[in-house]
């Protein structure tokens, strides 16, 4: 008697094994660099933005710290995607509508191409909950390989649509979800040749000259941190589809956050700040002083808590604390945080961190922060931060 035995979802759940294990060997190369890396790259990027508001009135001098700005930012964009193979890198997620999100994405990353985007966005899409910032990151991955696939020009078109999760469940899903949003992005490019197929997930893999090979790897990772799957079909001369599916929450109302006609004064705040590298410290304390903030600083959180508590006493206590999350020989922002929540349980206190080891920044609230700051931030960034959490203080 002959038995017949589909194999095929035991071989897509090894393949699926041996891309995890190359991804986390990523991540270990990620931890090691990424906290430094983002603590210079927060040092140029600030200091590069205190000059120009030194510098009004020459354009030449302005033009040259653009590409400082520029160019830091996208070394900081390249260690976004090192992270995301990191057990630290979780999405900090939000409820999120995906129809700005993708129609804003796909032109600001067509923009200058000779590609046209072509929308079908169902009006009922429901919403998700995501990190914003890491599906910007794969938007853009996707949009612009599809560009580069395009040399000629020719039509992006992106497809976002409801689905229910019984036949995604079966084929992907290690977390099994009841409802689904379904995106396409389909090219009229040249396509990706059979054999690279299964290799374009991996890690470094490229076949351009230029590129880290990074891009659809970190997108992998992604979408898989979101619980989701991300799929490619291709044919030579036809072009190629991506087909992404993200856990939905039909019940959900996203709420548009009101943006404020005018920014409340931060004049007179007081602020302590503690970080281990003397130059993030004195560029904090430059970004502070230009708000008119009053800010002291600490090296580690055993300083910081004396601080804190000498502040208090003083009858001058601070009205927020931004602290690194990883001190070199010293106590972090994990262990420090308890203990000013101990001495005052209303204590603002904002992690900064370039890297975790954990999840504690997609969690921060967890563990007692009220805000949380990637390195590196813009001055606009922490402005943004500071009369969030400072608005309703006395």
């Amino acid at each position: 008697v002959l038995v017949f035995r589909d194999v095929s979802l035991e071989k897509q759940l090894e393949k699926e094994i041996l891309k995890s294990q190359k991804l986390e060997s990523i991540g270990l190369l990620a931890g090691g660099i990424a906290h430094d890396f983002n603590n210079i790259l927060t040092s140029i990027l600030g200091n590069a933005q205190l000059v120009k508001m030194k510098l009004n009135g020459q354009p030449d001098l302005q033009h040259y710290l653009d590409g400082i700005e520029e160019a830091t930012l996208n070394a900081s964009h390249l260690t976004k995607q090192l992270l995301t193979f990191a057990k630290g890198g979780e999405p900090v997620k939000e409820l999120l509508s995906l129809k700005t999100l993708l129609i804003e994405n796909v032109e600001f990353a067509l923009r200058g191409s000779n590609v046209t985007a072509n929308f079908n966005i169902a009006p009922d899409l429901w919403p998700i909950e995501a990190d914003k910032g890491q599906l910007n990151q794969v938007i853009n991955n996707l949009v612009i390989n599809a560009a580069q696939a395009m040399p000629n020009g020719g039509v992006l078109t992106v497809i976002a649509n409801n689905c229910t999760g019984e036949k995604i469940n079966k084929l992907f899903s290690e977390k099994p979800h009841k409802h689904y949003i379904q995106i396409k992005i389909i090219d009229t490019g040249i396509g990706i040749p059979k054999e690279n197929l299964t290799k374009i997930f991996d890690p470094y893999f490229t076949t351009k000259q230029r590129g880290s090979g990074l891009g659809l790897a970190s997108t992998y990772a992604i979408i898989k941190k979101h619980d989701g799957w991300i799929t490619v079909e291709s044919e030579l001369g036809k072009g190629t589809t991506f087909v992404i599916y993200l856990p939905a929450k039909p019940a959900a109302v996203v709420t548009e956050e009101k943006k404020k006609s005018e920014i409340e004064a931060l004049k007179e705040k007081r602020i302590l700040v503690m970080d281990d590298e003397e130059y993030i410290r004195e560029l904090i304390g430059s970004f502070l002083d230009m708000m008119g903030i009053y800010c002291e600083f600490a090296e580690e959180g055993l300083e910081a808590i004396q601080k804190y508590k000498k502040a208090m006493s003083s009858g001058k206590p601070f009205d927020a604390v931004i602290m690194d999350l990883t001190i070199r020989g010293g106590m972090g922002g994990k262990e420090a945080v308890k203990e000013i929540l101990n001495l005052n349980p209303s204590a603002k206190v904002i992690v900064a961190s370039g890297y975790s080891t954990d999840s504690l920044l997609a969690n921060y609230k967890e563990h007692g922060f009220i805000g949380r700051l990637s390195k590196p931030f813009t001055l606009d960034e922490l402005n943004k931060i500071l009369i969030k959490i400072l608005k309703n203080a006395n």
